[in-house]
């Protein structure tokens, strides 16, 4: 077993376990319906799509559905949060629509994105290994935990509050990193639709701004999802807070940002041009000026 392979089967059931931790925290163990809370519902739910779809993709040895089951996860486990709520409010509504908009936007866009490439480059030397496989899969589990949290808790919580300043914060914010991303998403794609661009890399826009303004869209909005959240949250809920701060984790230092660098490292580092670009612009935090 190569060193790699070692990895992933010891992150398999850290990642479950972590995942577990997070199910029982923002379940607050309340709201039981047949003996499972609905958070603990939803978390279960979206590992389980995760280990379903990966039996097909690994049998064909395709990633080509991964991004797309990760959204259709969201938007399961959210319906189901509120399904089995007890009661479901006007804060409740906005968590779960931001949810579904988000998803629906983003799962579409990495969808036909992956059809149109033909593939996903980040999964050329896992998606063949059956344990490296499988950790990718069940880490996007924990990955949708971890995000949706703060939604999935203040949606299932029984404490019910009227809107107020934290949700007009939060819609806010919530708005700006949604359009953020779809405009970093969208100014890349153009950018690559070129034939002119090609074996070029982006540095017009929002990307002359920030080397990934896409990730920063992303951190942006589901911060603003956690501070609407934050008045309903009672007790270990309050773990759920912290959501954001996993997703700066996991794209800064995990699965996200180092990849991306290394990949553009390996492609055009050394050109004065890049080396130039890196040098003057944030890798994450837009510069404004």
């Amino acid at each position: 077993m190569s060193k790699d392979q070692l990895k992933a089967l010891i992150a398999i059931p850290a990642v479950i376990l972590i995942g577990y931790g997070f199910a029982v925290a923002g379940s607050n163990g309340r709201d039981e319906v047949s003996g499972l809370s609905p958070f603990v519902a939803s978390v279960v739910l979206a590992f389980g799509l995760q280990w379903l779809a990966f039996i097909p993709s690994y049998i064909k040895k395709t990633e080509g559905f991964f991004d797309l089951v990760g959204s259709v996860s969201y938007v399961m486990g959210t319906a189901l949060a509120m399904g089995m709520s007890t009661s479901v409010d006007a804060r409740s509504l906005m968590l779960g629509l931001m949810v579904f908009v988000w998803a629906a936007r983003l799962g579409y866009f990495l969808f036909t994105r992956i059809h149109k490439a033909g593939k996903d480059a980040r999964f050329d030397a896992i998606k063949t290994c059956f344990v490296r496989f499988l950790a990718a899969w069940t880490l996007q589990g924990l990955w949708i935990t971890f995000t949706a949290a703060a939604a999935w808790a203040a949606i299932t919580s029984e404490q019910k509050e009227p809107f107020g300043i934290f949700a007009l914060i939060g819609s806010l914010l919530w708005l700006s990193g949604f359009l953020i991303e779809i405009a970093a998403d969208r100014q890349k794609g153009q950018f690559k639709e070129n034939p002119e661009n090609k074996g070029k890399f982006i540095r017009s826009g929002l990307w002359s701004r920030s080397r990934h303004p896409n990730y920063f869209g992303e951190i942006v909005l589901w911060t603003g999802v956690a501070i609407i959240a934050f008045p309903v949250l009672q007790g270990w809920q309050w773990v759920c807070l912290s959501s954001p701060v996993f997703i700066t984790i996991l794209l800064t230092r995990v699965s996200g940002i180092p990849l991306l660098e290394k990949r553009a490292d390996d492609t055009w580092g050394g050109q004065e041009d890049y080396e130039a670009y890196k040098k003057s612009t944030p890798v994450l935090v837009p510069r404004f000026r």
